[in-house]
């Protein structure tokens, strides 16, 4: 796919250095062949028996490694990491905070004025779903009085 992908380097003090992406030398938007390509070249460099490392330390970089492909490679458990590190795969905008604001009044005055950025607005066919919706359920309340009201006064 991407070869670029599996040469990425970190910065010197980058988000990712200290998580199982920066232990595969990946950025964390990298595919899952990518990943695989990785765990193979890392796991030939580290395994104990074709490693010039002390065994110890050969050891634990192997399985260091194995855990990190073990949770890289199954996307649920992927996707779970990606939270707990605070990667996103969708660029989300926030809006900056304004460091102008003297008091506790101003400020909640301009919390209200601002969407949260998950809160949006309806599309016009959610709209009409809703519509539907309630028409449906005020038809169905309004069928269920007039067969109570019809059987009531037969009797």
């Amino acid at each position: 796919m991407n070869s670029n992908r599996t040469n990425f380097s970190f910065p010197s003090k980058g988000y990712f250095t200290n998580t199982h992406y920066g232990l595969l030398n990946l950025h964390p938007s990298a595919s899952p062949i990518d990943i695989r390509r990785a765990y193979r070249e890392l796991s030939k460099l580290y395994h104990p028996d074709t490693t010039n490392l002390p065994l110890e330390e050969a050891k634990q970089k192997f399985q260091r490694l194995n855990e990190a492909y073990g949770t890289l490679a199954n996307p649920e458990r992927r996707s779970l990491y990606d939270l707990k590190i605070g990667y996103s795969r969708w660029n989300v905008i926030q809006s900056p905070y304004d460091f102008t604001l003297s008091s506790p009044e101003q400020e909640d005055g301009m919390k209200s004025s601002y969407l949260d950025p998950t809160e949006r607005p309806l599309s016009s066919g959610e709209l009409f779903a809703l519509l539907l919706m309630g028409i449906t359920i005020f038809s169905c309340m309004l069928l269920a009085i007039t067969i109570a009201w019809l059987r009531t006064s037969a009797i």
